[in-house]
Order: C-alpha cells, then structure tokens, then sequence
C-alpha cells in the first residue's frame, strides 16, 4: 500500500498544451513571403534555396546556433611557450556555421557569378543562415563587402581576391599565403573618435617608396577591431597625404607575427559567438589601397555594403521571431481556443508578420538595385535606399523581438529557448555601422549633393502609388513637408526617414505583388496608426496576413 501511495504521489500531471520546438521544418519553403519575393528566380536557384532552407530549418544546423553562443570566444593572446599568437578560440559549432557560409558562398556569390539576380538570391540565402545565428555573419559580410575597396588597388585584388572568393574555410592561424581561404575583418573606430573617424589618431608612415599599393607601418590604436580573427583588415590611417585605407594582414609578408596586437575582447550583450576587440598597432605593415587622403572614399562602398547586410540580418531577425511566436500561439491553447484564434493575439501576430514582410521586401528590393545598379535610377536608388533601410528595419526590430517574446509569455524569456538571443541580438545592426544618428546624416548628405537621389525615391513610389490610394496620399504629404521644410531638415532627420522608409516599404510589397500590401499600408499609413503592435485598423484581415507569415504548411 505504501509503494502504491508513493507511485501515485510521483505522478503529478502530463506536460501538455505546449508548442514545442520549430524545428525540421523548410525555412524557405514555408515562408510565403520569401518565395513570393523570389518567384521570378531561374529553377537552380529555387532549388538551391529549398535545399538550403531545408539545412537552415533543421534541428541540427539550429542547434549549432545555440551552441555557437553558449560558448562565448576566449583570447590567448601567447601560447604556452610564450609566443606572441593573438589568438581567438572558438566553439566547434561557430566554425562549422562559418564553413557552411562560405561552401554556400555567402561571402563571395555575386561577385564570382554574377548576374542580373546575384545580389537577390545570396540576400535570400543570407536572410535563411541569418536566422539561424547572427555572430557568425560579422566576418561573412565583411568578406563579401571588402571586394569594391581591394579592386581600387589592382596589385593587392590580384593577390588576395582569389583566397578572399575560395569556398573554402580556413581556420588556421598562419599567413595568408598559405592558406586555402581567407576572410577579412575592418579597424575603423577609436576611442576619441566613434564613428567621427577623421577624428582618428592612427598614423601610417611609409617603408620605402610612398604611394598606391606600397608598404606602410601603422602606429595607433583601434576601439573597435571587428572579427579580429580575420587574415587581414581595411583599416584607416593618417599619412602624410590624409586619411587613408590599408590593408594589414595578420601576419607578415616574410612570415613573422605582425603587431596588430589584441588587448581584449569585447563583452557584448548580444552578437555573443562574435569576437569583437580592441587592438593596437605598433607598426603593423599594411599595403595602401588607393591615394593617399582617399580612406573615407575608398572605404566608403564597403560600408554600404556591410549597412545592406545589416538590412537582411534585421529583417532575418524578425522574422525568426514572428515564426517563432505564430508556431508557439498555432500550437498553444488559451480559455478554450488556439492562441493564434484569439482575436487580440492575432492582431499582434498579424502586425509583427506585416513588418517583418515589409522589411524583407525593401531588402530585396535594394538588392534587386544592386543587381542593376549600371541604371542611374537603380543606383541613386540605392544610395538613399540603403540609409533609409538600415536605419528603419534595425531600428524597429529590438520592439519587434520584444513583442514576438510577449506573444510566448513566460516561455519567451528562458535563455534555453531561441527569443532571448533574438532579443539581445536586436540593436546591434542598429548601432553598428553607423547609428541612427548618422544615417540621418547621410541621408541629409545625399539630399544635398545629390537631389536627384530624392527625385529617384519619389519616382519609385509614386509608379506603385497609382494603385494604392492611402500610399497616393502619404507620398503627397511627405513630398510636401520635404518642401517645406527647408533649411530645418536636419533636426527633423528621424521624422524624415520613418516618412521615407513607410514610403519605400510600402512600395516594395507593391512592387512584388505581395497579398499583405494593402493591409501594411492601412496599418502604417493612416493618420490614426498606432506605434505599439496590433493597434490597427479594425478593416485588416489579421487571421489572413497570420496565415500567409506561417511557418508551416
């Protein structure tokens, strides 16, 4: 009797009524706005991206992520017999994530096979390994976005550009010219400088022969040193001539350690798997890319590149969290109905899913510019484009990651399910490569070297705006107050870009005939829309927009 009294007390419920883990599931396949968006893709690309959203949604491949940031990067700076190495080691399951990258060509695709769709489709596979882990992505993007600068110095292109295009990853600590791959890392901020950086104090002086492709020894100090494991940095320095780019290699042309010397690494509240550092340089040789006094210019293609791909990173981010609420709320039961058939919970699911397709779709609708950025509309495009989409999507997706973790309750806040990391992860595109603040001010730059840039804008949105009144309406009025304006537009830059990014959002889901673009516009350009999520208007088939952002079948 007692051993049966003890058996029944042990027993005292059955897990029940809980969603489970997404996982084993086809992250390309089964996002409705993503094969939309790139149903204009020829068959092998379809087929390379179902095969790779397959990877992507996989259990394994998720966990990795996981593992990735449970295991933070430890810094040895010497090894055990007391050699200098600044050395980063890792988690096994970083390295594997960065060797799929680059098998997957994620850092170098449009640039070894171009085509009139190369930046859209690697945005595509990107935006499916983003969701996965974010750290990993730092050098990948960084990789792909250095290859603009290295061909303004023709001698350095032709050295490194094919290691820096190899699928193949190497690790290994030793000089780039024996390895069978390369990735490349950037050294830009200082401490007194931030992202003012013709405040900065490091200097370059020449070994021999100053000029374009020649050795320089750089002395000074970088706050921020990005992936510091890279074979090689962009980094800007002041010569004689001005501020001006190199590129220093992590080892020595004759073999020896070059002194770019690591002091620590950054303890960041997301972007965990990442290393991130703070180094000096006591006169670590590097090769001048370009005119002296040419840094910023040089450099300057590069983080456009790099902000583009803090665009898809946002947008991959919000939508592993909208994807993660519906399959949490499809699966859950509350006071007797499904949670995604509640009507409040489905306005809020319904309101995260119209951004989070709004984001993608101007990602993919500057990556569309890039592909054929030979057409002066296209490229002027994508000049204000690229400011106003990082600025908008990183910037709404920390609120967006919040709201995806409210939607899952208690649930969402355990550092052993996917929200949390999400949620840390949010602001760093936000803040990195140049914040809100100074995507205001590039844009306010553009506008008045470049007005044609504006003129481009308000022709794209206004072919799409023929056929949606309320998008009609808010180009009118945004055109309007540009005017006037005036000399005050710089203190109203964030009014500005979220005017801006409404209007190029809206547009982009016209443009690819998305069923949700006239519910985003009713949510977002209404005099009576409402900044907290599911606060919209009453006439949006939310159940419909949940529906189509659903993870599943």
């Amino acid at each position: 009797m007692k051993n049966n009294t003890q058996a029944f007390l042990a027993e005292t419920h059955n897990v029940e009524n809980q969603s489970g883990a997404l996982e084993n599931y086809n992250s390309f396949a089964h996002d409705r706005a993503l094969t939309q968006a790139t149903r204009g893709f020829g068959t092998a690309e379809k087929k390379s991206l179902t095969e790779f959203g397959q990877l992507c949604g996989s259990a394994e491949y998720l966990h990795l992520g996981h593992l990735a940031n449970q295991h933070k990067p430890q810094f040895k700076s010497h090894d055990r017999f007391g050699h200098r190495t600044d050395a980063v080691e890792f988690h096994p399951a970083y390295h594997q994530l960065m060797q799929s990258a680059i098998e997957h060509q994620l850092h170098s695709s449009p640039w070894l096979n171009p085509s009139d769709q190369g930046h859209q489709y690697r945005a595509a596979k990107y935006y499916l390994q983003a969701q996965v882990e974010a750290g990993h992505g730092c050098p990948i993007t960084m990789t792909f976005a250095s290859h603009p600068t290295l061909n303004k110095q023709a001698n350095i292109a032709e050295a490194w550009q094919p290691l820096i295009q190899s699928s193949r990853y190497d690790a290994s600590n030793k000089p780039w010219y024996e390895k069978s791959g390369l990735t490349l890392g950037m050294a830009m901020t200082e401490k007194q400088g931030g992202s003012d950086v013709r405040a900065n104090s490091t200097k370059a002086y020449p070994v021999g022969q100053p000029g374009a492709g020649e050795l320089y020894e750089l002395v000074g100090h970088k706050y921020f040193v990005s992936a510091p494991m890279s074979d090689g940095f962009l980094v800007l320095a002041y010569a004689s001539g001005g501020l001006s780019c190199f590129l220093v290699p992590r080892w020595r042309p004759d073999g020896s350690k070059n002194p770019l010397q690591i002091q620590q690494l950054k303890n960041k509240m997301g972007n965990v798997s990442n290393a991130s550092s703070e180094a000096e340089l006591r006169g670590a040789l590097g090769w001048l890319i370009g005119d002296e006094g040419r840094g910023v210019a040089n450099i300057l293609e590069m983080v456009s590149l790099t902000r583009f791909d803090c665009m898809i990173g946002s947008s991959a981010g919000q939508r592993a969290a909208v994807a993660q609420a519906i399959h949490h709320a499809e699966r859950r039961q509350v006071f007797g109905a499904h949670l995604v058939d509640q009507p409040l919970m489905s306005q809020v699911l319904a309101d995260l899913a119209l951004e989070s397709e709004a984001s993608l779709a101007l990602t993919l609708r500057m990556a569309q510019a890039l592909d054929n950025a030979s057409s002066e509309h296209e490229q002027q495009l994508l000049r204000i484009g690229t400011a106003v989409g990082k600025y908008w999507i990183c910037k709404r997706t920390p609120g967006h990651a919040y709201e995806a973790m409210e939607c899952m309750g208690g649930m969402g806040v355990m550092e052993d399910g996917p929200l949390a990391r999400l949620y840390r992860e949010a602001p760093i595109n936000a803040i990195w490569e140049g914040s809100g603040n100074v995507q205001c001010l590039d844009l306010m730059r553009i506008i008045s070297k470049s007005p044609q840039c504006l003129d481009a804008v308000w022709l794209e949105v206004g072919k799409t705006a023929k056929v949606q009144p309320l998008l009609q309406q808010y180009l009118t009025q945004t055109r309007q107050q540009f005017t006037q304006a005036g000399t005050d537009i710089l203190r109203h830059g964030r009014y500005f870009m979220e005017r801006l990014a409404l209007c190029l959002q809206a547009s982009s889901l016209l443009h690819q005939q998305s069923p949700n673009a006239d519910a985003f516009c009713a949510s977002r350009l209404q005099q009576d829309s409402q900044a907290l999520y599911g606060a919209f208007a009453r006439s949006i088939d939310s159940a419909a927009v949940v529906r189509h952002a659903s993870p599943h079948p």
